[in-house]
């Protein structure tokens, strides 16, 4: 199982019984979370959306994050796909959650500028979600703007509340 911190983890409870608490599922809370996790950082990770069953994980493409043949390591795609997942899920189960588990199914290598994970809730009941993400890959080394399939995952997430 893969923990994260909200979405994807405990949100403190910074509220006092005259306060209410803030909600914390918003675009701004969600990439302090992402920034929280060590390996986010590394890959330097953006979340460029996060609201309303859906979820967007960005990453610039650089030559640490390639394997020997060039392409973008298959560790890389999978990392942003399970985080694209479990914020995506956050959205609707709120922050506390984990993933219970997912697969990917890479359809192409990646190459190109930017790595940018999509997913949405395909399905949310009160204690679980179902959650289908498409990663790209954007602009290639010569400059093209186009979008590139390259893997597509799916996965379950369970809230902890």
């Amino acid at each position: 199982m893969t923990e994260h911190a909200s979405p994807g983890g405990p949100v403190p409870d910074h509220s006092s019984p005259d306060q209410p608490v803030p909600d914390p599922l918003d675009l701004g809370t969600a990439q302090k979370v992402l920034d929280a996790q060590p390996f986010s950082r590394l890959v330097r990770a953006r979340v460029t959306r996060f609201g309303e069953g859906a979820a967007t994980l960005e990453i610039g493409i650089r030559e640490e994050l390639h394997q020997q043949n060039g392409f973008v390591h298959g560790g890389v795609l999978a990392y942003a796909a399970d985080n694209s997942i479990t914020f995506a899920a956050g959205t609707t189960l709120g922050p506390a959650v984990l993933t219970s588990g997912f697969s990917i199914q890479y359809v192409r290598p990646a190459t190109g500028a930017k790595l940018v994970a999509r997913a949405v809730v395909a399905h949310s009941g009160r204690r679980q979600a179902v959650v289908r993400c498409e990663l790209f890959t954007v602009g290639e080394e010569g400059g093209e703007e186009g979008e590139t399939l390259c893997a597509i995952a799916q996965g379950t997430v369970l809230s902890t509340a």
